[in-house]
């Protein structure tokens, strides 16, 4: 009985988590933020100008302003294969045919500025002005999701309004251009380590030219054009699409996010950080020690990526960013794309991403909410971000974009090679701004199904393989499975499995890939438990005497996160009358159990906890637990006998790195209680730590 009421605030943690129905399992998600607030984990590196930071914006000495936007910083246009060849560039030089049937070279900015000034009242005079300064595609684009949009799909009065009013501010933002952006712009090139930070307003600016279409080089399809290995930027993409409902939903999506910044201009500024890893400096992946035990996991079923605020979201994206977002595309990426449409500039200047590189966008402010997803995709109104903003005036919002490998055939992803991929593009993105020590790195990775779908990549093996990417660089991890309990359910039980067995991640690749070579028929999670079930001597092949300090290490771990669980605001919020220290004391008497378990023989039910030093502490916690028995014993007499005696399954599964004779007790403890029983007992419990009147 003494210990059960040391380990009572724990039980009482398992009891209530099986009551509700939880969506999620796992650690708090606090705990994968490393803060109860989720703007409370350490920010990002600040703007700072260098060789490979461009800067398009001046820094106040005073620094970062939020009550208008940043001046452009000055600089000089550079019209070269390096840099972004601007709509206003005098060097951009677009052949005209004259009166007298002769072709000239005419300054290109002059013809959008003619065309974008008059006034323009529906879609076709609309086409009309885009194809006035693109005359070659005269014959060729016609615009079906734009008329489409503007005279069948939206009401009469909201396309009138938008031609109105939004256009025209449109058009002043497109013109605006050379005024607030006055120095060049680089380009994110494939095997360089690169960042772009620019304001709002300056990306507002770059968009309204993608919308009427006035980048220059960018609307060939030819292989071997300058611009081939980049995205399409301009918005004839998506205008020529037939028009499919979910197509004009992102136009609805664009529509909004121009309404919003011409309506109110956006203070904040983002920054653009291209990751580039030399093959040399990759993981060598049986080597890798660290172990499962060291990775917080969070897994949810309902949630969303875009809705884990404060943790790096990551953008399941194509190597080409935003995917097929001005196409017919409607999944994860196109979908952040266009409730995030400060996304959309990364295609204007970032290079398609080659298997060791990433990119990160700090600072990007979503401007829509929304509702399905594919072909059911609709723009679900506006929504005001509410992330507040870093010392650097970016919102506090970090998408990274990662480019899994698409398969036509699944099986083809089980090839080691393939897998080594994965896994390296993986660590490239989870590895940035990471120190080099064996801490946990804050904040946390929200991911998903990252490669699946589309691209017919399975979740089993991602989750493995994203698992084992942030397990070896110290970052937590938070799981979305978008509505799958099932996967939700593996996810725990083999992250439970692995911190059991103490497995290495260089030991679960070497798994991997014998799995990948006996071409099994099997889920690659029943092969692992099988395969760890059946040969429990697979951990002690490299020395027999590391068995002891390995369970040791793992039950330290599983002791800390236990404790971190009891911290969580989820039971325990920091302005609950809860007291820390104390449960600390109780996690050292656990741990002293558990140390002595490794090497004396397992104790049966009857063994007694003689030490004075176990006595001592006892008895300075029965006071401490004595409100909490008399409620319990109110309780009792309330709705008949009450006996904690049913064996509390923790979300870390079967082995909790509890000692032995912890573990001995617990397995005697049986619950037989009523459901009404059950009902008040939670709100006892719950109204205690809440310090709410009984």
């Amino acid at each position: 009985m003494k210990f059960c009421r040391i380990n009572l605030k724990i039980i009482l943690k398992k009891f209530y988590s099986t009551m509700a129905d939880s969506e999620w399992k796992g650690v708090p998600i606090a705990n994968i933020v490393g803060s109860y607030s989720p703007w409370g984990a350490p920010e990002f590196p600040l703007v700072q100008p260098a060789y490979n930071h461009t800067v398009l914006y001046h820094i106040p000495g005073s620094g970062a302003q939020l009550d208008r936007p940043p001046k452009p910083q000055i600089g000089k246009d550079k019209w070269d294969q390096v840099h972004v060849r601007m709509p206003f560039s005098p060097q951009n030089l677009y052949p005209v045919e004259n009166s007298a049937g002769e072709t000239e070279l005419k300054k290109r900015w002059e013809m959008i500025q003619n065309a974008l000034n008059k006034p323009i009242k529906n879609s076709k005079e609309l086409a009309s002005a885009i194809l006035s300064y693109n005359t070659q595609f005269k014959n060729r684009w016609k615009f079906l999701s734009l008329h489409y949009l503007f005279e069948e799909y939206l009401e009469e009065e909201e396309a009138q309004y938008f031609f109105d009013v939004t256009l025209p501010e449109i058009a002043k933002l497109a013109l605006a251009l050379p005024k607030l952006i006055q120095s060049p712009i680089p380009l994110l090139k494939q095997h360089k380590n690169r960042s772009i930070s620019l304001s709002q307003q300056q990306i507002s600016s770059l968009l309204a030219n993608a919308f009427f279409c006035t980048f220059p080089r960018r609307n060939t399809t030819k292989k071997d054009s300058e611009y081939a290995s980049y995205p399409h930027i301009n918005f004839n993409v998506l205008y020529e699409c037939m028009p499919s409902e979910h197509i004009l939903e992102k136009m609805k999506c664009i529509c909004h996010y121009f309404r919003r910044v011409c309506t109110k201009v956006p203070v904040g500024v983002v920054t653009v950080s291209r990751r580039s890893v030399r093959a040399d400096d990759l993981p060598r992946w049986h080597e890798c020690s660290r172990t499962f035990a060291d990775l917080p996991i969070h897994v949810d079923s309902k949630n969303t990526i875009e809705e884990a605020y404060g943790l790096i979201q990551v953008d399941f994206a194509n190597k080409f960013l935003g995917g097929g977002v001005l196409g017919h595309g409607c999944v994860q990426e196109e979908i952040r794309f266009v409730i995030c449409p400060e996304l959309l500039v990364t295609m204007l200047f970032t290079e398609c991403l080659r298997p060791t590189e990433a990119l990160m966008i700090i600072g990007c402010e979503q401007y829509s909410a929304y509702r399905g997803y594919g072909t059911s995709f609709r723009w679900a109104g506006a929504r005001v971000d509410a992330a507040p903003h870093d010392a650097a005036a970016r919102r506090r919002c970090a998408v990274l974009a990662l480019d899994a490998l698409p398969f036509r055939d699944a099986r083809l992803q089980y090839r080691a090679d393939r897998v080594a991929r994965e896994l390296n593009k993986a660590w490239v993105g989870f590895s940035f701004y990471t120190t080099e020590d064996d801490t946990i790195q804050y904040p946390g990775v929200a991911t998903g199904n990252w490669g699946c779908g589309a691209f017919n990549g399975s979740a089993s093996l991602k989750s493995l393989i994203q698992m084992m990417a942030l397990a070896s660089v110290g970052r937590p991890m938070a799981y979305y499975t978008f509505g799958d309990t099932q996967l939700r359910d593996d996810i725990i039980r083999v992250y439970n499995m692995f911190v059991d067995h103490g497995v290495k991640v260089g030991q679960l690749y070497g798994l991997i890939l014998k799995f990948c070579e006996s071409k099994s028929q099997s889920n690659i999670y029943s092969f692992l438990e099988k395969s760890l079930q059946k040969n429990r001597d697979f951990l002690k092949s490299e020395s027999t005497s590391c068995v002891a300090s390995t369970k040791t290490e793992t039950q330290d771990l599983s002791l800390k996160v236990e404790l971190e669980l009891n911290r969580s605001p989820d039971l325990f919020g920091p302005d609950d009358d809860f007291d820390l220290a104390t449960l600390e004391e109780d996690t050292n008497l656990k741990k002293e159990a558990s140390l002595e378990d490794v090497v004396v023989h397992k104790m049966d039910d009857t063994r007694k906890m003689s030490t004075s030093d176990i006595s001592t502490e006892e008895n300075n916690r029965t006071n401490q637990t004595s409100r909490l028995f008399d409620e319990m014993e109110k309780l009792d007499e309330d709705s008949g006998n009450l006996n904690l005696k049913s064996p509390q399954k923790s979300i870390f599964g079967p082995n909790s790195k509890k000692s032995d004779a912890a573990m001995d007790i617990d397995n005697k403890i049986q619950t037989e209680v009523t459901p009404d029983a059950k009902k008040k007992f939670a709100k006892k419990i719950t109204d205690y730590f809440s310090k709410k009147p009984v």
